[in-house]
């Protein structure tokens, strides 16, 4: 059997190098967080991974979770002890995006300040880049 013939499984990175410009930057708040709650799950080695998918009162909504995988056209960054990942789909929605992450008496959590959106609903989870109006429907959370 020569090399060609030999079967290959997909292999899994870990990590992964940058690959270029920023497209997103992570605030010292987002950070902190970040660093903790993957030590806190155990994930110390993860990715924060940021997409873009179709849902919520306005037509897009943000995903971050943590990830050890890299896949073919996902945009890898680093900001300092924070690796962050975004796949092909999701690049153009969030480009000049910031990661920031919010502790108020309204709540606390991570929010996205893109200024590509055009218009969101009230909650900030969902989102829409082209001015159409939002959906009746409630927020993806």
């Amino acid at each position: 059997m020569t090399m060609s013939d030999t079967p290959r499984e997909p292999i899994t990175m870990l990590g992964g190098a940058p690959t270029g410009e920023l497209l997103v930057s992570v605030t010292e708040a987002a950070s902190k967080k970040i660093i903790e709650l993957r030590e806190r799950e155990g994930k110390a080695d993860a990715n924060l991974r940021l997409f873009v998918k179709s849902g919520g009162c306005s037509g897009f909504s943000y995903g971050l979770a943590f990830d050890t995988r890299v896949n073919a056209g996902d945009h890898i960054e680093n900001h300092g002890a924070v690796g962050v990942v975004i796949d092909e789909f999701s690049q153009q929605y969030i480009e000049g995006s910031e990661i920031d992450y919010v502790d108020s008496l309204m709540g606390s959590g991570f929010a996205i300040n893109n200024p590509n959106a055009v218009s969101s609903c009230a909650c900030g989870s969902s989102f829409n880049t082209d001015g159409s109006p939002g959906r009746a429907g409630g927020c993806a959370h």
